[in-house]
């Protein structure tokens, strides 16, 4: 089968073994798979001494065959892949077991894969391939972060810096079918008006003053995800008493706190990372309730794999970037 590896030091398609089920496995045939900022950072994490490994954590695709002992599933179902190994049930956090989906495991960009039936869920039928191939870690980092720590509920006002993101896109809607206010903002104007479209409430540039820009509003929760440019940023306009979730640090990850003004404000600080199964399956029955969509940017096929990652890398996107197999 072709798939898209970093194999000593090069990103490259490389013909490799199909794999085979064990006894409670199963064989998806990818239809598509969703890129994520994790998978430009593999390379440098795995080094460049080691033989293929094949990226990818998100993808969709068709059950080609099972394992003697699956009953959860048959050949010929429509799936979404779930990247979280291992984390079952939701927990304050996940177990130690705990890993993402291509690396040290085999990924998605490959025509296909062989999962545990643990890792695979129902696709919305509502989906195409594309949406559904890009869905899984993105909307359940956003929801975890949104709704499991951060206890959205209806008429709070979020504030989200970084409209483009994929996590982002899923915030929006996820927080707007919830009946919460969205704010967002971007360095660009046309993702703040793609945000609008989507739902957002108001839309501002990264780069204005937000506290003058927000001084009319009552911020309950900020979900952030780049780290030190936006975090005292964030926390100026949050409420006293309000909620600050961080899930990323895409600038750095070392900031400066003035404790005190921390404490004094009474504010509530929250870590977040993906999610387990059972909030993927919840986010799954709201999105089929809610008739919500993944925002697919940009579709590549994969052989220009390479091509897709320059794109994410460069931050061009709005919404979620897929690959297309192509068979």
């Amino acid at each position: 089968m072709q798939a898209f590896v970093f194999e000593h030091g090069e990103l490259k398609i490389k013909e490799m073994p199909d794999p085979t089920p064990g006894k409670n496995d199963v064989i998806v045939k990818l239809k598509t798979a969703g890129l994520n900022r994790r998978d430009l950072y593999i390379p440098n994490r795995r080094g460049n001494d080691k033989d293929a490994l094949i990226l990818g954590s998100d993808g969709a695709g068709i059950i080609e065959s099972i394992g003697a002992e699956v009953t959860s599933i048959q050949p010929g179902d429509e799936v979404i892949i779930n990247p979280g190994l291992r984390w079952k049930e939701n927990t304050p956090a996940p177990p130690e077991s705990f890993d993402i989906l291509g690396m040290p495991d085999h990924g998605t960009f490959a025509e296909k894969i062989v999962l545990s039936e643990d890792q695979v869920e129902k696709k919305p039928s509502h989906l195409t391939w594309d949406e559904a191939g890009v869905l899984a870690l993105a909307a359940l980092t956003g929801y975890r972060a949104l709704v499991t720590k951060g206890q959205v509920k209806a008429l709070d006002t979020v504030f989200i810096p970084g409209a483009g993101s994929g996590v982002s896109t899923y915030m929006l809607q996820f927080a707007k079918s919830l009946g919460a206010k969205v704010i967002v903002t971007s360095r660009s104007e046309e993702k703040l008006e793609h945000a609008k479209d989507l739902g957002a409430d108001l839309a501002i540039a990264t780069e204005s003053d937000w506290k003058k820009e927000l001084e009319d509003e009552v911020i309950d929760l900020v979900i952030d995800s780049v780290g030190r440019a936006t975090f005292n940023r964030s926390l100026e306009i949050l409420k006293k008493g309000g909620r600050i979730v961080v899930f990323g640090a895409t600038t750095e990850d070392n900031i400066d706190l003035n404790l005190r003004e921390f404490f004094y404000g009474q504010y509530q600080l929250f870590g977040s990372t993906m999610g387990s199964r059972e909030e993927l399956r919840e986010l799954l029955q709201l999105m089929e309730e809610k008739q919500l969509r993944p925002v697919v940017d940009k579709v590549f096929p994969l052989e220009e794999a390479n091509q897709a990652l320059t794109y994410l890398k460069d931050s061009n996107q709005f919404g979620k970037v897929a690959l297309k197999m192509e068979n």
